[in-house]
Order: C-alpha cells, then sequence, then structure tokens
C-alpha cells in the first residue's frame, strides 16, 4: 500500500493504455514460467481454465463458444485445442445442439494438470497483487471494477485503422467531400 501512495503523491505520466499493456506483458511472461512445469503455456492454461469453468456452469462448449469467451479467434482456439488434444489434456465429441461442431470436455490428465496449474497460478497471483493489498479489500475491489470497466468498453475504428481506411475510401466525390475537416489545422 506505502508504493500506491508514494505513486498517488506524483503525477504519472505513463499512459493508462502503456500501463495495462506492460502489465498484461508482464502477468502472461509470469504465468507461462509458472506453468510450464505442467507442460503448458499462459494460453494453453487460459483455455483448460475457461473450459472448465463453462463446464462447472453446465454449458457443453464448443470450439467457437470457448474462443468467444476467452476472447480470441477461432483460428487461434483451434491451434490451442489441437495442441491440448495432442498432449492428452481435452477431448472433442459431438456437440449436442450442433452436429458441425465438437464438444470439448476435460480428460482426467487435463483435471490434474488444470489443478496443478491453478495452484501454481494461484500463488503466483498472490505475490503479484500484494502491492494492492487484501485480495478481499477495498483497493483490490477498486481495481476489479475499473479492469472490468475498462474490458467492457467495445473496441472502437480507432483501433482498427484498416476498417476506417476502407471506409474512408468509399467516400461521396462531391464539393463537400473535399471541405476542411473541423478537425484539422487550417
Amino acid at each position: 500500500m506505502l508504493i500506491i501512495a508514494q505513486e498517488m503523491m506524483r503525477m504519472d505520466t505513463n499512459t493508462l493504455g502503456a500501463l495495462v499493456w506492460q502489465l498484461s506483458t508482464r502477468w502472461r511472461s509470469a504465468v507461462d514460467r509458472a506453468v510450464a512445469p505442467m507442460g503448458l503455456t499462459q494460453a494453453q492454461y487460459t483455455a483448460l481454465s475457461t473450459l472448465a469453468a463453462m463446464r462447472t456452469r453446465g454449458e457443453s462448449p464448443s470450439q467457437r463458444a470457448l474462443a468467444e469467451q476467452m476472447g480470441i479467434s477461432p483460428i487461434f482456439a483451434s491451434k490451442l485445442l489441437r495442441a491440448l488434444e495432442a498432449q492428452g489434456l481435452i477431448r472433442r465429441a459431438d456437440h449436442p445442439q450442433d452436429a458441425r461442431a465438437f464438444s470439448l470436455t476435460l480428460s482426467r490428465t487435463g483435471q490434474t494438470q488444470l489443478a496443478l496449474a491453478q495452484e501454481a497460478v494461484r500463488a503466483l497471483e498472490e505475490t503479484l497483487t500484494a502491492p494492492v493489498g487484501d485480495p478481499g479489500g477495498n483497493a483490490a475491489q477498486a481495481l476489479r471494477i475499473m479492469l472490468k470497466a475498462l474490458l467492457a468498453t467495445p473496441i472502437s475504428e480507432a483501433a482498427h485503422p484498416e476498417a476506417a481506411a476502407a471506409r474512408f475510401a468509399h467516400r461521396p466525390t462531391d464539393s463537400t467531400a473535399n471541405a476542411p475537416s473541423p478537425f484539422t489545422a487550417r
């Protein structure tokens, strides 16, 4: 908590985006190291953990549903799942509601490896979040709320310049199209 108080006393010039990116990168690397003894990567751990959570909620997740839940592309999910299946950590079976999809489940080995990995990640999380104080405390809860707000914010065209460029490439060519923008210097 002392670190937080000291930081609050001086103006920070880092952008929030840079700090979130640095934290995400640092955390991914740390989780990679923590789950490596179980033969997993951070992405594989996240897939197993997400799959287990979805199954616990009574869902019968498909590859697409898992990808959506994880916030990754279906192609990346496919690569992850193929690797996990090759390691014997998951199984694919015909999906009960969609004949075109497979239902995903953890194998016994997958459950065991996930339990070991979760234990390692919990210990890591305690270490990495120690500066915030008690995990159930006000500072930790405030951070959770702020992070969820950031995660819930839709990604705009500004984050996808190719979409904006494509949209502007098809602008009308009438006389107003060449008018100066109110957002540019004259």
